[in-house]
């Protein structure tokens, strides 16, 4: 990394500070003044658990897509030709939504050509743990079993998720096997918070290197899980922190990308390599000069348009297989 760059970061990091929920907020949303929002092909529509509204949002990746569909009112879509990814974002479980991620989304629909479907789940530490996993799976079992929100075939549909987003898509995917509801068939973690302990000796070392001066801080991670618990026995819950699991066997298709500079780093190719050890079929790449929040810049960015290289191909796999 350049030492412009890594003085930048620095500069924008506090390795001290706790984590005000308000003012990151605050901060956050800021991303959602976005001038070119009015040009995405969107469609807005919502799901209920428990007398709960989980709003969901559909990107679109071109004209003949959004055309496609029959009745926009309703929100359903017949004969989905499109592949379909199933987002969930990140911001610690505390921050963003899916206005925030707007550009994001829009970006992987119109650079993977496939459906976007966002889920928009309740923020710690107003909910905590189960219920943003619990709203993810009852949203990811419309999609794949009830195929209420798109008629897609569900070998079509990927599970993606960036940092907090990344450890719900795990969890995700470990309580659909356990269940037996429905089975993804492929995953893609971006930079992933797995772990339970982010104390400063936690095992890993990209944790000791990067938690301090690279944005993400270790002492951000420690808050983050600290608003995100219900109790104290949540932290040995493979549903809350995945890398815990007993049982890596009968999961899916799975691409892991990492950054060098991202604390996290470590924790997520150990993820990778369990999933490996469980029979899985996995491919994990490590970015160089990637810190935590990297995929939310655009895709020109050579970090973003390199992680975009590895989705598509990974993506690609399967529709060359079917």
């Amino acid at each position: 990394m350049n030492k412009a760059k890594q003085i930048l970061l620095r500069a924008l990091s506090d390795p001290e500070a706790r984590l005000d929920v308000e003012k990151s907020r605050k901060l956050m949303n800021l991303k959602t003044l976005d001038p070119l929002k009015p040009f995405y092909r969107t469609l807005d529509t919502k799901f209920y658990r428990e007398g709960r509204e989980i709003p969901i949002r559909i990107y679109f990746p071109d004209t003949e897509s959004y055309e496609a569909l029959e009745d926009m009112e309703k929100g359903t879509m017949e004969d989905n030709v499109y592949p379909v990814i199933l987002y969930i974002h990140g911001g610690g479980f505390v921050t963003e939504s899916v206005d925030s991620y707007n550009r994001v989304c829009w970006n992987l629909a119109k650079h993977t050509g496939h459906v976007v479907v966002a889920i928009d789940y309740p923020l710690a530490p107003e909910y905590r743990f189960p219920t943003q996993i619990e709203d993810c799976y009852a949203v990811a079992k419309a999609v794949f079993a009830d195929r209420s929100l798109l008629n897609t075939d569900p070998d079509s549909i990927t599970i993606m998720g960036d940092s907090a987003g990344g450890n719900l898509t795990a969890a995700l995917c470990l309580m659909a096997r356990d269940r037996g509801e429905f089975s993804p068939a492929r995953q893609i973690l971006i930079y992933p918070c797995v772990n339970n302990n982010y104390e400063e000796h936690n095992g890993f070392l990209s944790l000791m290197e990067n938690g301090k001066d690279y944005l993400l801080t270790r002492q951000n991670m420690m808050d983050y899980l600290e608003y995100y618990q219900s109790c104290k026995e949540d932290r040995e819950n493979p549903y809350f922190a995945p890398l815990l699991a007993k049982d890596f066997t009968n999961l899916p298709k799975t691409l892991v990308i990492t950054g060098e500079f991202d604390p996290l780093r470590d924790e997520g190719e150990a993820f990778a390599e369990k999933l490996a050890q469980g029979g899985n079929q996995v491919v994990c790449h490590r970015i160089a000069d990637g810190f935590h929040g990297f995929f939310l810049l655009e895709p020109f960015y050579p970090a973003v348009k390199e992680a975009y290289e590895y989705i598509n191909e990974f993506l690609r796999e399967k529709q060359e297989n079917t």
